[in-house]
């Protein structure tokens, strides 16, 4: 007995013995203001970069090799200033430092960017260029978030690559759109408040939700218990997309019985933007519940629904600009004394999630949820194409374009006549132009009820896309032991796309008929001649369904000196088109269901960190991924027939099918740590092959002097993205920090791909004509500048008043080719050979591309907040190009004039009647925000 008892207290004494020489650092943080825990802290030992993240009652510990002597805890969370604590550990000794505090960032410009810039030009398809600064906001890298601060109103691309490289999720669920795979930001635009807690992996590094793009991933965690305790109330007024916002949210924290909530609601509205007749009414609600069941198991529901009406803003020529400016936009006319925009952009998209955690174990988690999505999404314009039937049963009518920038209607036609310049006729143009340029709204009413038989020439209708999107997904994270943790998921997503136009607004008259009065040709044959009234569907009516199920698998190796991680994924992707017209023109391959198109995308990829010391760190990071095209990339013109990219009516008109796009992309970094810099150089490169790019648009000039609306499909394009970049700050004092961040890209096409057009006006080709190869090699892709710089500095005043500028430098921006002017139809006569008059140095100078001019822009903001007992008050403003600079920010080459002969004639008239079109960037615009918080 007494031998027994002997062992047993020794073993007792041999665990303790143990457990005393264990080295530890534990602790935990607390909010500064309301002295509550703060979960989701990271901390980071500076030496070793080992780092934790704060459990829900805001505590944290290392284990595991640990460093000693002194070291500093930096203490971090998005929406707080960054604290660093010095300490001394000793071996097996434990270092308790508990209470930290953090203390709300009042300056926080997250807060700025997001209302200004995800409200604004990030889902606005008429910016002349994809948005990805949205992905960027939540980083802490100072490169990437001057990208996204500074550089965003400029359309700069981190890299040179869109928005769908990246992915964005809501609580574990891919948000990106299937049709195009980007982002739409409207979808929860205004709720700034509940969508703070994000976290952000850039470029290849590895996710914990999903296998990821190569421009990172971005999750939004909006569980109940993760939010503070506390409200806040928010206004702000801008001239940039709306004029006023209107914002409160509350969350409870965890309250008796396990539950917690947070909830939001938003309204933004303006009759006017920057741009003339851009108004915005949107509304934003958010909801999330949480149940906590036990130690284990929680429950967590979200709804959020950001309904939304925008008016657009059109890309112009220089000539319209040069006479009305760069705030004129050509889709307004006045109405009863008010201004209606004929091209409004409305989204009614409400989205359901339902979340389990299940804590499997202190090192085991599994996640899993399911979403569901459906609504509206609708883009008005005008049709002038209303015709009616005769006592012969021919279709007569048909109207003028009550576009007040029609080239017929500017001067420069009217310079450019075959028989010499009309000066007279320019001049009466131009003052027109000048004193109204406008939509002449009264004038369409007019003709309509004038029309025999009442129906309607001029009309208002609207493109809609109603999707029903099912998203479900599994994510497990494990920590197998203390240097390898495993992550991996299972997701499936399910989508039905109801696509068809829809008649908004008759316009005075009693009815439309459904036929193309361009050709004459029937829009659904099954019911021809229909007269369609207000809501009516007509033009086209189809589905598109799409199918994608994957899994992805992922280890990460953490050591003193090295870390790295393996990643690989896969994914099946079915689309399919159904029709619900017959098309006359696509009889046999428009109605019923098509065959179904399948993809198989795999990725790979892998990374390393090598950390030399605490302070400087190499990094290196590679993949090769094949995914699926979108479905916009996919239907040469889903419109009116089945046809995939590559094929015509059942014929394949390049010899190529449609396949995955492949991406090969690598990048090399050094980064500096310490207490005073923090600086980053990367060096990166990608490749795609074999993508696709549809354009719609109405050409001249095909086959010599032919005329006809076409589809543009651009079939195995590659393109090359290389370049570096570098991010730098030096906190010079405690209150004045030095930033400064550049890029330098270049970002080309690297092949030339196969080029053909498809019309229901080539019905004796089978609706296509292939022009062979487009030789677009070496040219720039377009999308913001390739070159941008900033340099500023931030100053905290320690009686919480703050202000920062930067200066910011672009170059290297380039106008959007069009790839048809580029193919054997720009120097063919209409018998198949080069025209006679074809000067190929001529020829060569007529399709440069055109470089912008490089600009300067100057940024201020700055605030001032007041705690007032247990409540904060603030305030913050911020003014962007404040020497109010024109710059253009993105443009196109119009492909009317296919043709050398008519590209010749158009840039030797006095004014080019068919220049480029541009978007220009804002003059000076300002933000002010006041805030309350509870």
């Amino acid at each position: 007995m007494r031998k027994n008892l002997f062992i047993f207290l020794l073993g007792i004494f041999s665990v303790s013995a143990a457990f005393a020489q264990q080295t530890i650092v534990r602790g935990s943080v607390k909010d500064a203001a309301t002295n509550q825990p703060i979960p989701d802290v990271k901390i980071t030992i500076e030496e070793t970069l080992q780092s934790t993240k704060t459990d829900a009652n805001g505590e944290f510990s290392f284990t595991t090799n640990v460093p000693l002597g002194e070291q500093v805890l930096n203490v971090s969370k998005a929406g707080y200033i960054t604290a660093r604590y010095p300490i001394v550990v000793n071996e097996g000794r434990t270092v308790n430092i508990e209470d930290m505090s953090l203390n709300i960032d009042v300056s926080d410009s997250a807060d700025l960017f997001t209302i200004t810039l995800s409200d604004d030009e990030l889902n606005d398809d008429t910016s002349g260029a994809d948005n990805i600064s949205g992905l960027l906001q939540s980083s802490r890298d100072v490169f990437l978030r001057t990208a996204a601060f500074e550089f965003g109103s400029s359309f700069f691309r981190v890299r040179g690559l869109d928005s769908e490289n990246g992915t964005v999720l809501i609580n574990g669920v891919e948000m990106n759109k299937m049709f195009n795979g980007r982002p739409q930001w409207s979808n929860w635009g205004g709720l700034n408040d509940v969508l703070r807690n994000q976290e952000f992996t850039n470029g290849l590094a590895p996710s914990s939700y999903n296998f990821g793009g190569i421009l990172g991933t971005t999750n939004m965690n909006v569980r109940a218990s993760k939010y503070r305790k506390g409200g806040r109330i928010t206004y702000s007024s801008s001239n940039r997309s709306y004029t006023n916002r209107m914002m409160a949210s509350y969350s409870s924290g965890i309250v008796k019985g396990g539950w917690a909530y947070s909830m939001s609601l938003g309204r933004r509205w303006g009759n006017e933007g920057y741009q003339d007749a851009t108004l915005y009414d949107a509304n934003s609600f958010f909801l999330s519940i949480e149940k906590r069941i036990n130690d284990k198991h929680s429950l967590n529901f979200t709804s959020f629904y950001a309904p939304n009406r925008r008016g657009k803003s059109s890309p112009n020529t220089q000539e319209v600009y040069d006479l009305k400016g760069i705030k004129y936009n050509e889709y307004w006319g006045w109405q009863d004394g008010e201004k209606r925009n004929s091209r409004i952009k409305r989204i009614e998209e409400p989205v359901f999630m339902l979340n389990h955690y299940w804590n499997i174990s202190d090192k085991t988690t599994l996640n899993t949820n399911v979403a569901y999505q459906f609504g509206e999404l609708g883009n008005s314009r005008l049709d002038y194409g209303g015709t009616r039937l005769n006592g012969d049963d021919i279709i007569i009518g048909g109207g003028s374009n009550p576009s007040p920038a029609y080239y017929q209607k500017l001067p420069s036609f009217w310079l450019a006549q075959e028989d010499g310049p009309n000066y007279e006729q320019a001049y009466l143009q131009e003052q027109r132009f000048i004193n109204d340029g406008q939509i002449d709204w009264r004038s369409m009413y007019q003709a309509n009820r004038e029309n025999t038989g009442g129906l309607s020439t001029y009309m208002l209708y609207e493109d809609r896309s109603d999707d029903t999107e099912f998203k479900a997904n599994t994510i497990l994270n494990t920590e197998i032991n203390e240097n390898i943790t495993f992550n991996g998921g299972i997701n499936y997503k399910k989508l039905k796309s109801e696509n068809f136009a829809e008649v908004l607004d008759l316009l005075g008259g009693q009815g439309y008929l459904n036929v193309d009065s361009f050709d004459g040709l029937q829009y659904n044959t099954l019911n021809p001649n229909l007269v369609v009234g207000r809501g009516d569907k007509f033009k086209y009516n189809y589905n598109l369904f799409a199918d994608v199920i994957g899994a992805y698998a992922q280890a990460l190796f953490k050591y003193n000196k090295v870390d790295f991680y393996l990643s690989g994924s896969y994914t099946n992707t079915q689309y399919q088109r159904e029709g619900l017209y017959e098309h006359e023109a696509y009889a046999g391959n428009s109605f019923g269901k098509g065959e179904k198109v399948k993809f198989n995308g795999y990725g790979l990829k892998g990374g390393l960190t090598y950390k030399l010391t605490g302070k400087h760190l190499f990094d290196v990071n590679a993949a090769y991924i094949s995914k699926a095209p979108s479905l916009r990339n996919t239907f040469s013109n889903s419109r009116e027939n089945h046809n995939i990219v590559g094929f015509s009516n059942g014929i394949s008109v390049t010899g190529k099918d449609i396949t995955e796009e492949k991406i090969t992309s690598v990048d090399a970094s050094y980064i500096y740590r310490s207490p005073i810099v923090k600086a980053r150089l990367t060096g990166f490169y990608t490749k795609m092959e074999d993508a696709n790019e549809i354009s719609f648009f109405f050409a001249d000039g095909l086959g010599g002097d032919n005329s006809s609306f076409i589809q543009e499909v651009l079939q195995g394009i590659d393109k090359k993205h290389i370049g570096a970049e570098i991010g730098i700050e030096a906190q010079v004092t405690p209150t004045i920090k030095l930033k400064g961040a550049a890029s330098i890209g270049q970002y080309t096409y690297d092949n030339n791909p196969d080029l053909y057009v498809t019309s229901d006006d080539f019905a004796n080709t089978n609706g296509f004509e292939y022009y062979g190869k487009s030789y677009i090699k070496d040219y720039k892709i377009a999308g913001g500048p390739q070159h941008a710089a900033s340099v500023g500095f931030e100053y905290r005043d320690p009686d919480y008043w703050w202000v920062g500028a930067t200066t910011n430098f672009f170059s290297n921006t380039y106008l959007d080719i069009s790839p048809i002017l580029r193919t054997q139809n720009f120097y063919q006569d209409s018998d198949g050979l080069p025209f006679n008059d074809y000067d190929p140095a001529l020829a060569r100078e007529l399709l440069k591309q055109e470089e912008f001019d490089d600009y300067m822009t100057v940024n201020l903001i700055g605030g001032k907040s007041w705690k007032i007992g247990d409540y904060f008050v603030g305030f913050f403003a911020s003014v962007n190009n404040l020497l109010d600079k024109q710059f253009k920010t993105g443009g196109f080459e119009q492909g009317r004039n296919a043709n050398y002969r008519q590209l010749r004639d158009d840039v030797n008239a006095p004014k080019r009647v068919f220049g480029p079109k541009y978007w220009y960037g804002r003059g000076t615009t300002y933000f002010m925000n006041v805030y309350f918080r509870f």
